[in-house]
Parts: C-alpha cells; structure tokens; sequence
C-alpha cells in the first residue's frame, strides 16, 4: 500500500518505517512475510498504478505460467504498460511500455490487470528467440487447456500495431503446435524445421506390433525415424522404463534418436546429424 493508503487505516509513517515493513518500489510499503514473490510485489505494485496501467509481456506470461528461458525467469524486473499518449512508468524495478487501445486487450487474473493473451504474446515478441517465441504459444494454444487459439493469435498480429516482432511473430505462428508437450520439445521443433528437417510430427501416436502405445515427441513417419527429448531430471526407474520403451519402438523397424539440452545448444551440428540418418533410411 502507498503511506495516503496506510493512512486511511491509521497506520502512520513511523509505523512504515519499521523493519518489517518492505519496500519493493518506490512509495509501496508491505508488511513483510518473507521473500516477495512475483505476484506479491506485482500486488504491492498495483496499488499505486493508474487503473489503465497493465502488467504487460514478460511479467504476464510469468505471472500464468507460460514458459520462458531461465534468464527471464530470473529477473525481477516488473513490466508495466500504459496507454499511448500517457508517460511511461519508470522506477526502481520497474520497466515501462506502453501501448495502443484495442478492444480486449486486456483481462482480469486473480485481481491484478494483465495484457490480454493474444496481446501478452505479441509483446514477448520483443525479448524472446524465435524457438522461445513459439514454446510460449505452443504453451498457450495447447490443445488439452488452450488459453487462446491459433486464429486469435493470427488475429492480434495481423492488428499488431508495432513493426517490432512483426516478422518473428509471422514466422513464429507458421510453428506452431497445438500438441507440443513441452517448451524443450517446441524448441527442438523450431530448431529442425529451420535446419530443413522435413515431416516431423509432434507427439507422434504409434502402436507397436506387441501391442504397446507410445507417443513420440517428434516423429518422422517417411523415414521411420523418431527424436526423443530427454531432460536433465530423469530418474533411474524413469531411465529403465525409457530403454525399454526405445527397445519395442526399435524392434518394429524405427530408428530413434535421443538429444538433450547441449544438442539445442548446437543446432547446426545436430540438424547435420539428423540429416546424416534420414539419408542412410530412404523413405518408406
């Protein structure tokens, strides 16, 4: 709360400058309970934002859950938009946008005001990697819990009003997935079919000749071949259920290959790799 807000519940300036006060921006004091979180000190911050003012961009898809690179993840910088013809907002911990009216561009979450979908992703346009760019909007358009679609995504960038992102907003819509599972495997998407890795398939359904289903994460049918994801976390009893699982894939005739994060980090060599194995199994 701002001190004219403290002070209508009689709590006085001395009492804000106490130890268990905080103070994560300027003129916004909370009583302390611990390390603020994103949506606390987003809280705290909008107690003392004009009612136009949004949460916008990174801190919206932040605040929702939409996946972001770590290095995002980590900043505590507060993205706060206005309305074109108002001033930015500037401070301490605070980064200002701003931004021109349309209808619906913005939605109520949980009390605070933040940037609609469609528009929050066309803001991250600005700051994300084209393969980063299409894991939030694959995370967005999931078809299991969709926050948005795809034609309203096409939609906010056709009416898109800034010539920044324009065209990896474009590019991006082209990639996306609605059965993308995970920002890892979206990623690894975007890094083949720009290496000209063609036919990949997201969540490939496949049942072998024992009887077992399985999806892949990418597959390439024509060729038979399939590219795993295999993330840092995976257990032991996850490793052995993994093997077994390559092992009946492989016994009908497919080829799997699996990556982890060091392949994403040399996408020219990996793609070369691909590229190696489709030649050496012609098309089915």
């Amino acid at each position: 709360m701002t001190a004219s807000q403290a002070a209508d519940y009689g709590i006085g300036r001395e009492r804000l400058r106490s130890s268990d006060v905080a103070h994560p921006f300027q003129g916004v004091n909370v009583f302390d309970q611990g390390t603020l979180g994103l949506e606390q000190r987003c809280r705290a911050l909008q107690t003392k934002l004009p009612r136009f003012a949004r949460f916008s961009g990174i801190t919206a898809a932040l605040l929702t859950g939409v996946p972001l690179p770590p290095r995002l993840k980590l900043d505590n910088t507060v993205h706060v938009a206005v309305p074109r013809g108002n001033r930015t907002l500037v401070g301490r911990g605070i980064r200002g946008h701003t931004y021109l009216r349309t209808p619906g561009d913005s939605r109520d979450w949980r009390g605070l005001r933040l940037s609609s979908v469609e528009r929050m992703w066309c803001e991250l346009a600005a700051d994300l990697a084209l393969e980063d760019l299409v894991a939030a909007g694959d995370y967005v358009v999931h078809h299991r819990l969709p926050h948005t679609s795809i034609p309203l995504l096409e939609r906010a960038v056709d009416g898109w009003p800034s010539r920044r992102g324009r065209r990896k907003l474009a590019d991006a819509l082209g990639l996306l997935d609605v059965s993308a599972e995970s920002p890892q495997e979206s990623r690894l998407r975007v890094i083949l079919t720009l290496g000209g890795v063609r036919g990949l398939v997201a969540n490939l359904p496949l049942r072998t000749s024992g009887g077992y289903s399985y999806r892949l994460d990418i597959g390439i049918p024509a060729h038979r071949v399939f590219i795993e994801y295999q993330s840092d976390e995976h257990h032991t009893g996850t490793r052995r259920g993994d093997l077994t699982r390559l092992s009946r894939i492989q016994a009908d005739g497919w080829f799997g290959i699996e990556v982890g994060a060091d392949d994403l980090n040399e996408p020219v060599e990996l793609c070369d790799r691909i590229h190696r194995v489709l030649a050496a199994r012609p098309v089915q």
